[in-house]
């Protein structure tokens, strides 16, 4: 009886991982981009650099224009920016997202309570080895209307 014991442990210990990973597969597109995008949202307002390496890929770039001329930062340094354990007070929501294949748009709204106006972030995301990626970001300022 004991080595049937043990043969059982075995069992449930080795199917662990299979379980895990069957889990991860059963997730649809939308919540694992949504995943993705929970990495970039809190990582920035939370203070979490390392999520934020887990959502973009390391060649990103962040565009926005300024004085009427396109501006470009690199993730790495918005990554950097961001400092762990200093939360930014900002509260971030996703607003929509739209994916075909292996390939996926998204936008998302970052607004401090006290600001008037909140940022709005386009996202391009890639899937890649099983893996939602940021691969480029764009972002301004919501106009009042």
């Amino acid at each position: 009886m004991n080595g049937m014991k043990t043969l059982c442990v075995l069992l449930l210990v080795g199917a662990a991982p299979l379980l895990s990973a069957q889990e991860a597969s059963e997730k649809t597109e939308i919540e694992q981009i949504t995943e993705t995008l929970m990495d970039y949202i809190e990582g920035s307002t939370k203070g979490q650099p390392q999520r934020l390496k887990k959502a973009f890929h390391p060649d990103l770039n962040l565009y926005y224009v300024k004085d009427n001329e396109v501006k470009v930062w690199s993730g790495a340094d918005y990554i950097t920016d961001t400092k762990e354990g200093q939360p930014t007070g900002e509260l971030g929501k996703i607003i929509n997202i739209d994916f075909e294949n292996d390939i996926a748009v998204a936008k998302v709204q970052i607004a401090h309570p006290d600001a008037k106006t909140p940022y709005i972030d386009y996202f391009m995301l890639a899937k890649a080895a099983g893996h939602w990626t940021i691969i480029h970001k764009m972002f301004t300022k919501r106009v009042n209307q």
